[in-house]
C-alpha cells in the first residue's frame, strides 16, 4: 500500500477543482494547470479534498498511484502560490538581463548567450548575478532553471558559472609550485 497515495490532498481557498472521467484542472489566482491521469487510478472529490485510489493492485498501479496524488498535490499547490527556484552567476564579467522575452546571458563566451522565456514562466534578474525563476508548472519551472545550468555549470578550481542558490560547490585545489 501506498502511503503517499492514501493521503487525501486537500484544496487551499481560491483554487477549484474540476475533475472529469482521467482529467484533472485546476484553476487558481496563478493561472490554470490540466493533467490527464493513467487508466490504472482512480480520482474523485470528497469533502474539499482529492482522493486518489488504484483500480486494480497490479505493481504498476502501485506505483502510479503515490505518482498520481503527487502530481495532483504540486498542480493544486501551483496554482494556488506558484513554485519558485533561484539561480547565482558567479564569474569576472558574467551576468544576466532579461529583454523582452529573452533572457540575455553573458557567460564568458565570445558571444552572448539568448535564451528564450517559455510560456507561463516568469523570470526576474534583481541583480546582473541573480536569476529568479517562477511559475505555476513545478516541472517546468525545475527544467527552465535546469537548462539555463547547463548552459555554464559550476567549476571546482574558481567556482565560476551558475549554480543553484542552495547549491554548495566543492572546490579543488589548485596547482601547487
Amino acid at each position: 500500500m501506498s502511503r503517499v497515495g492514501k493521503t487525501p490532498v486537500s484544496i487551499p481557498q481560491g483554487v477549484t477543482v474540476a475533475i472529469t472521467g482521467q482529467n484533472v484542472t485546476a484553476k487558481g489566482k496563478a493561472g490554470q494547470l490540466a493533467l490527464t491521469l493513467a487508466d490504472e487510478v482512480s480520482v474523485e472529490m470528497k469533502d474539499g479534498e482529492v482522493l486518489v485510489s488504484p483500480r486494480d493492485t497490479t505493481k504498476r498501479g502501485k506505483m502510479i498511484w503515490g505518482l498520481s496524488r503527487n502530481l495532483i498535490k504540486n498542480m493544486i499547490n501551483g496554482v494556488a502560490g506558484g513554485f519558485r527556484k533561484d539561480l547565482e552567476i558567479n564569474g569576472v564579467g558574467y551576468r544576466a538581463a532579461v529583454q523582452g522575452k529573452n533572457l540575455n546571458l553573458q557567460l564568458g563566451f565570445s558571444h552572448d548567450v539568448i535564451f528564450p522565456i517559455p510560456e507561463g514562466i516568469i523570470i526576474k534578474c534583481d541583480k546582473p548575478t541573480s536569476i529568479s525563476i517562477s511559475g505555476a508548472d513545478r516541472h517546468l519551472v525545475g527544467q527552465v532553471a535546469a537548462n539555463i545550468r547547463a548552459l555554464k555549470k559550476p567549476e571546482p578550481y574558481k567556482g565560476k558559472g551558475i549554480k543553484y542558490d542552495t547549491e554548495t560547490i566543492r572546490r579543488k585545489e589548485g596547482k601547487k609550485k
